[in-house]
């Protein structure tokens, strides 16, 4: 048994609630754990210079800690964004960007806020799945609004933490497993089980190439569970705004 009473093949509790803030296109507050993250999607009628006149659209990400989601308040970064966060808010925005057809998009950016509450580890993947809803949520505004066709979402997204610690490979690691792994990975994975990003770091020992073989195969039990909870939770969504309507 894990420090919070799982097993090895077991990721945290989720939730997701959908419309968490009234003002974004798209909105959900992901808890995984302790971990809670706020990802809020704003559709603005721009794109970057460089993607003008393409009549293809862009999606962006942004992170960030907020002041006392860690054990030590952590400080807000005023004087421009650490390492850390530049490398976080570039693997959301380059995993939000396979799940969608840009093309269809349109002239348009959507910028994808994540914002975490309270971090008890997995906060970059928690952010990425989180988003992904918010995506969708934002993309079935546009739809209904008659600005963007159907089939601009192409795919769901996903993404999920492993680690090996004490020699045993984990899912889905909370802060304390985390800070002991001796090595440490990132997977990022479509809906049909396609990979868009797989990040692994050895700690200490450097580990073989049948450990990847297993955190891959790991990875995509625990996402099947995620991609489930983002079902759910647009289903959920979707019925609230058909009733909303009658």
């Amino acid at each position: 048994m894990r420090i919070d009473g799982r097993r090895w093949n077991e990721i945290r509790p989720g939730r997701m609630t959908p419309g968490y803030v009234d003002y974004a296109e798209g909105s959900v507050l992901i808890e995984v754990g302790r971990t809670r993250v706020l990802c809020n999607a704003s559709v603005e009628a721009t794109v970057p210079p460089w993607r003008v006149g393409s009549g293809a659209g862009w999606v962006t990400a942004e992170y960030a800690l907020l002041p006392r989601s860690t054990h030590r308040r952590t400080r807000r970064e005023t004087r421009g964004l650490g390492g850390r966060t530049q490398e976080i808010r570039r693997l959301i925005g380059r995993s939000l960007r396979a799940a969608i057809d840009l093309n269809k998009l349109g002239e348009r950016t959507i910028i994808l806020d994540c914002d975490v509450i309270q971090a008890d580890g997995g906060t970059r993947t928690a952010s990425i799945t989180g988003a992904y809803v918010a995506l969708a949520l934002a993309l079935l505004h546009l739809e209904a609004q008659g600005e963007i066709p159907p089939g601009v979402l192409l795919t769901e997204v996903a993404a999920i933490s492993l680690g090996l610690v004490g020699g045993e490979l984990l899912l889905d690691l909370c802060y304390e497993e985390d800070s002991a792994a001796t090595a440490d990975f990132n997977v990022v994975m479509t809906g049909d089980g396609r990979l868009i990003e797989v990040q692994g770091s050895a700690e200490g020992e450097p580990y073989g190439r049948q450990t990847v073989d297993a955190v891959l195969d790991l990875a995509d039990v625990g996402i099947g569970r995620l991609l489930e909870l983002q079902q759910q939770t647009l289903q959920s969504a979707q019925a609230h705004e058909r009733q909303a309507g009658d």
